[in-house]
């Protein structure tokens, strides 16, 4: 199937063929933290991690980080995270004063970046508070990178992340790979802002610092020569002649293994960056409008898409002769992580409840075959009680007999053919606000496939479905503040 697939979505866009075997799948948040701290401790070139924010107690992670500095001489670290969200508690700890300690102790080995949206400028910035100054725009980019190995996720780095927070992460043993996203991670870096350690006297004592050396003027000095710049760096990234780079160090076969047989599996890298940058949106529906598609899994746990991405799943639902089989996965209200939050925040899971039900209504009128189940393991605040982060999507198609280019719909497969993975949520504020990175891969191994399959399974094991009844019932039907609370987030900028 994957031929097929490829077929459809190869123009245009970058692509890096790679073997199965070279991708693992990360059960949940425990095997996560592990991996990750095992990577660390035996990294000896480099380590580079995207991430919103690393958690202002993560001491553990920052010194299994340190640990591995000091054994290795040679070892050079460099950590993006956003700017707004790394100093929200600053001047008491934050994420920023955590990392200003690997500077200190490493400051020639060790470089600190935290990207500003220049969405939020002036006034708006200077009056506009911290706990909500978010909503214009974040470095959302998830890339846990270690010597010739990278984790593509959807998670942060902070002890929920570790624990009871369910997300995705897929592991690619893949020098191409890695060395492809290091280059996103050094371009938004180099237009991102420099930490540096001050006075230890004062509080904080670390600074944000713009270097003379950065390609682009600052985005809260000029915003729009800063996004000039940033589509210039960013751009070449998601063409296809990016993947054929010399620079790249391999050529574009696949990274060969005398034992294997070649690739059947390629990864598309997907970018976003608003304004002016998007191959997520249209790959992830080429992906969904491809008329061999069987049956499909979208998951996100604010469960909110885009328009385009709304109309496309409805669309394929209902399509004849034979429509695609649809389940939304998403997070129940009791496993959002805004549940009981205070303050308007705290309406946020009737929201999105309220948003299920408009899209099951949607389905219903369109006569799309569409299920939506909820996932939900313990209640969000109490003991055992586990929030849902998760997103994506899986893709099965029907085998590829090697004598027919139209197979039947009905044939069996081991698992999905495709599936898209990153930090992306697939709304309007992922494609309108937030710098965003992921990938579609596409195979035609039986192995992989079911590594998918029991991904997927896996999660539906703590789901179940819910129709327009429930969702419209008393007990959760959204009242007026759920409905003024929708309009504030709109308004403020922070889509939901």
């Amino acid at each position: 199937m994957a031929a097929l697939l490829n077929g459809d979505i190869s123009a245009g866009f970058s692509r890096i063929e790679i073997r199965a075997d070279q991708i693992e799948v990360l059960e949940g948040p425990k095997a996560f933290y592990e991996t990750l701290k095992q990577k660390i401790r035996t990294a000896k070139q480099r380590i580079y991690l995207s991430t919103l924010y690393i958690g202002k107690t993560e001491h553990e992670l920052v010194a299994t980080i340190h640990e591995a500095l000091t054994n290795e001489p040679e070892l050079q670290v460099s950590i993006l995270t956003d700017a707004l969200r790394g100093t929200r508690e600053d001047p008491e700890p934050s994420c920023a004063s955590l990392l200003a300690s690997l500077i200190a102790d490493f400051p020639d080995r060790v470089e600190i970046r935290m990207y500003h949206t220049p969405n939020l400028t002036g006034l708006r910035k200077r009056f506009i508070p911290k706990r909500i100054n978010e909503g214009w725009g974040l470095q959302h980019i998830k890339l846990y990178g270690i010597d010739d190995e990278v984790i593509l996720s959807g998670a942060n780095l902070s002890s929920d992340y570790f624990t009871n927070r369910q997300d995705r992460y897929h592991a690619f043993s893949s020098k191409r790979v890695t060395d492809y996203f290091s280059r996103i991670h050094r371009a938004v870096c180099s237009i991102s802002f420099l930490l540096q350690t001050g006075d230890t006297t004062s509080s904080p004592s670390h600074n944000l610092h713009w270097p003379q050396s950065n390609p682009s003027p600052s985005p809260l000095a000029d915003p729009k020569g800063f996004i000039t710049a940033a589509t210039s760096l960013l751009l070449p990234l998601s063409t296809t002649s990016t993947c054929r780079n010399p620079s790249l160090s391999s050529p574009i076969n696949p990274e060969t293994n005398p034992r294997t047989s070649p690739s059947t599996t390629i990864l598309y890298p997907l970018l976003s960056q608003p304004p002016t940058i998007n191959t997520e949106l249209p790959s992830l529906r080429t992906l969904l409008s491809s008329p061999h598609l069987k049956s499909y899994t979208f998951t996100a746990g604010y469960f909110n898409p885009h328009p385009l991405i709304t109309s496309t799943l409805l669309s394929l639902s209902s399509s004849p002769p034979n429509p695609a089989q649809g389940t939304i996965l998403t997070a129940s209200a009791h496993a959002n992580g805004f549940y009981n939050s205070p303050g308007v925040s705290g309406l946020l899971p009737a929201a999105y409840t309220h948003l299920s039900l408009r899209f099951l209504q949607a389905a219903r009128r369109k006569a799309a075959d569409i299920k939506l189940r909820e996932w939900q393991r313990g209640t969000v605040g109490e003991q055992e009680g586990w929030t849902y982060h998760a997103k994506g999507v899986w893709a099965t198609f029907p085998a590829s007999p090697s004598s027919s280019r139209d197979p039947p719909r009905n044939q069996e497969t081991a698992g999905p053919s495709a599936t898209v993975i990153g930090s992306s949520n697939y709304t309007k504020r992922s494609y309108g606000l937030d710098l965003e990175v992921g990938a579609l891969v596409v195979t035609d191994d039986e192995g992989l496939m079911r590594k998918w399959r029991r991904e997927e399974e896996g999660l539906m094991e703590w789901t179940r479905e819910v129709g327009e009844e429930e969702l419209g019932g008393k007990e959760r039907r959204a009242g007026w503040r759920v409905r003024v609370a929708m309009w504030i987030v709109k308004v403020v900028g922070g889509a939901l």
